[in-house]
């Protein structure tokens, strides 16, 4: 009997994505053993992040790079990194932000709910623009003694001002740009794209296209800032006179060591660390052309096998404009012709055993969305019959 047997959990068939409540991705055996190898043995983490800073540098383009515990935390310390820059009284007191450079712009367009991860450093969002774009007018007119940094959503690229845009105002201000990317993969070119166009702080994902811990991220970019993201984290035990990068304070780079900064609750291990340079090595190295013909072959089995049922009309959709160029295979349910509504079908694929987990966001308006990324032809097969079963 398996683990999750014993636990009396349900597995599931997962049609919905890398989604966090679906575990993220399955993760290559070489990943695996990767961070059993890394649970062996007592490690600096200090000095296992600065060797990530170097793989993760290597592999983007930028100055240096940060392993964090997901690509959620890499928004918060990037935000607090922005904030605090390389001031241990700002950093001991985040997420109070009380006379300090605190605000964030973000373009209106670009506004959804993981936003809270830039306020959850003490950042306040500054919006510019409207629900159609803003310009670059509006954008300067926003920036002012109090801002901190500007944030730009990879998932709405496409929308509002571009990337390369909204960096050049910010550079023309002396200000940093911190871009989510933790939707932007694939394509692989975005590990460097954004970087290339000058981006401060890049954030991604570990646990989704790139098969790592699902409890990982990282974040890219300029070498001050990464010094300050990982600063966030400073352990308090350490001694000024027997801290390994004391340099930093006699050299003064830092004025003290921080307390205890917002980051020490995100730390990451060693074993999450390991794990996500392994899955990042061989995610470049990954042949990506092979995995969007997968994608396709199984979009295509999805839509061939549920076009004759009654009540159902299969269509496709492209992956967004930004990145994660993979096609969703949509599923409009008709309640009259198949005899239950779409939100009925995602409560009946729930219950079953093993569970068929399809995208549902758009349920009540009787849409579904299968995401061919994490399924192979057995899955493809097992979505078919419940679906074409009634959800059973």
């Amino acid at each position: 009997m398996g683990l999750y047997q014993r636990l009396g959990v349900r597995t599931l068939i997962n049609a919905r994505g890398n989604a966090t409540l679906a575990g993220g991705t399955l993760m290559d055996p070489e990943v695996v053993d990767a961070m059993v190898e890394a649970s062996r043995s007592f490690v600096r983490i200090g000095d296992l992040q600065e060797a990530a800073s170097e793989r993760i540098a290597a592999l983007t383009g930028a100055e240096a790079g940060y392993v964090t515990s997901g690509a959620a935390a890499a928004l918060t310390l990037g935000t607090a990194a922005m904030i605090t820059r390389l001031r241990p009284d700002l950093m001991d007191r985040l997420p109070d932000t009380a006379d300090a450079p605190a605000d964030v712009i973000v373009q209106a367009v670009h506004r959804n709910g993981y936003d809270h991860l830039v306020r959850a450093a003490g950042a306040t969002l500054v919006d510019v623009g409207d629900g159609a774009g803003a310009t670059v007018d509006q954008v300067v007119a926003a920036i002012g003694p109090s801002t901190a940094g500007l944030f730009f959503q990879g998932l709405e690229e496409g929308r509002g001002l571009s990337v390369d845009a909204f960096i050049a105002v910010a550079h023309a201000h002396d200000l940093p740009v911190l871009v989510d990317a933790s939707m932007n993969l694939p394509p692989r070119a975005n590990l460097r794209r954004f970087i290339e166009l000058g981006a401060d702080l890049v954030a991604f994902s570990g646990g989704k296209s790139i098969r790592g811990p699902q409890a990982s991220g990282f974040l890219a970019g300029r070498a001050e800032l990464l010094l300050a993201v990982g600063l966030q984290q400073q352990d308090m035990d350490e001694l000024p006179s027997t801290w390994v990068r004391r340099h930093l304070l006699e050299s003064g780079t830092l004025s003290r060591l921080p307390d205890h900064g917002i980051g020490r609750s995100m730390k990451t291990g060693k074993e999450e660390i390991a794990g996500l340079l392994v899955a990042l090595e061989r995610y470049v190295a990954r042949d990506e052309d092979a995995d969007y013909a997968r994608h396709a072959r199984v979009a295509d089995l999805l839509a061939a096998g549920l076009s004759d049922v009654p009540g159902l009309t299969v269509g496709r959709e492209p992956g967004q404009a930004g990145g994660r160029p993979i096609p969703m295979t949509t599923v409009s349910v008709d309640p009259i012709g198949y005899e239950m509504t779409a939100v009925e079908l995602v409560r009946r694929l729930g219950a079953r055993d093993p569970i068929v987990l399809v995208a549902d966001h758009d349920a009540e308006a009787g849409v579904l969305r299968l995401d061919p990324e994490n399924l192979d032809d057995d899955g493809a097969d097992q979505v078919i019959a419940a679906i074409r079963n009634g959800g059973r």
